[in-house]
């Protein structure tokens, strides 16, 4: 059955710098050429929110790169999100695949 895979990924680091361009095109770069094609949602940014166990409320503009999967491979799923979390210097990222109908 085939997937749809998405990373999310934050615009900035927890400074609010802007992470270089180069970092989200060596994303698009890898996973293009593992898997064939990606779309990468980088023009309209979505903003995250979440509590904390504080009470107070983080947010983050995050991109969405996305890809088509025949098969759902969760161990490299894991393992690159985890990769993916140590380069944009994140305690955790938002990896989810759903079930797709191909039209």
């Amino acid at each position: 059955m085939p997937h749809l895979v998405q990373l999310l990924l934050p615009l900035t680091d927890n400074a609010g710098r802007r992470f270089d361009e180069r970092k989200f095109a060596a994303v698009r770069r890898e996973l293009t050429q593992r898997f064939g094609g990606v779309t990468a949602y980088m023009r309209s940014p979505a903003t995250g929110l979440w509590k904390k166990d504080t009470g107070d409320v983080d947010r983050d503009d995050v991109v969405i790169i996305e890809v088509m999967v025949d098969a759902l491979d969760f161990e490299y799923w894991k393992s690159y999100r985890e990769q993916l979390e140590a380069a944009f210097s994140q305690q955790s990222l938002v990896c989810r695949a759903s079930l797709i109908d191909v039209l």
